[in-house]
């Protein structure tokens, strides 16, 4: 019985990019594009999980030849990760996983690394926001196929993102970049800038989010950051919330999440959207 079918795949389209998208003339030239980053930056990483964590799995050359399509733009292991074949690339995952490689350990080591290259390469205007979508959209698929999510009927509801800043934040922008990844990532925004805590903690209690994105500016908000966290998982809605933290205090000290009672931190807007399906694939099914 096949893993994965077609209509299962083709339905995460709905939820992890705009369909538009993918009807543009110059998908196919951008695919190409995203598969010579795949090729020089992630297949090395690739390859080690695939013989180094995974020491008794078949040959990479094996599983090339046997996933990657006939007929396509791009060939090799390039397709497999973000080629046009994304049912090959889910079979792929899925073997991995299969022969036992954790979902910690291909996001790490992976996905996340892959995400995060692709916001850098966005900031250095080596690629476009729709490059970098594209990209991002086969990551979350390809992750929603490990966890089994892409066959949860409720998966929509577990999209719900509360964005906010905690109060006195002057770096709002970087907040809105992250808002609209989260939006093209197939997330549904509340946003609360510069809100207090009594104005966050109120908007989690009175709808319910599987994730929420605060945002400290400076590390003068992280007392109050800390607050918010705690008032927040007492009095959340959602129970079994995820809180991943962002700002330039946390991309210098990413061990500092932790410290203020967060899940994760993101390092930038593609992984961020990365790591809120990661969160809220934890949610209850």
């Amino acid at each position: 019985m096949p893993i994965t079918s077609r209509q299962s795949l083709r339905r995460l389209e709905a939820y992890f990019i705009a369909p538009h998208i993918y009807q543009r003339p110059d998908v196919s030239d951008r695919q190409a594009k995203l598969a010579t980053i795949v090729s020089t930056n992630i297949i090395p990483r690739l390859l080690r999980l695939h013989s180094e964590i995974i020491t008794d799995a078949p040959p990479v050359k094996v599983l090339v030849e046997a996933l990657a399509p006939s007929k396509a733009d791009i060939s090799g292991f390039d397709d497999v990760l973000l080629g046009a074949d994304l049912e090959a690339a889910a079979a792929y995952v899925t073997i991995l996983r299969d022969w036992g490689l954790p979902m910690e350990t291909l996001f790490v080591e992976l996905l996340e690394p892959t995400a995060r290259l692709l916001g850098e390469m966005w900031d250095r205007d080596e690629c476009d926001f729709i490059d970098v979508r594209l990209g991002v959209a086969r990551l979350q698929k390809l992750l929603a196929v490990f966890n089994n999510t892409h066959t949860v009927a409720s998966l929509d509801d577990r999209h719900q993102v509360l964005m906010a800043m905690t109060s006195g934040g002057q770096h709002q922008f970087g907040g809105q970049i992250v808002e609209r990844f989260l939006l093209g990532g197939g997330r549904q925004v509340k946003t609360v800038m510069s809100g207090t805590i009594d104005d966050i903690v109120d908007a989690a209690r009175a709808e319910w989010f599987a994730v929420a994105n605060l945002t400290a500016g400076s590390d003068r908000q992280i007392d109050a950051l800390t607050s918010t966290i705690a008032e927040l998982r007492r009095q959340s809605k959602n129970q079994k919330i995820g809180v991943m933290v962002g700002g330039p205090v946390f991309t210098a000290n990413p061990e500092l999440s932790s410290k203020v009672g967060a899940d994760v931190t993101a390092p930038n807007a593609p992984a961020a959207v990365l790591i809120a399906q990661k969160l809220s694939d934890r949610q209850p099914q």
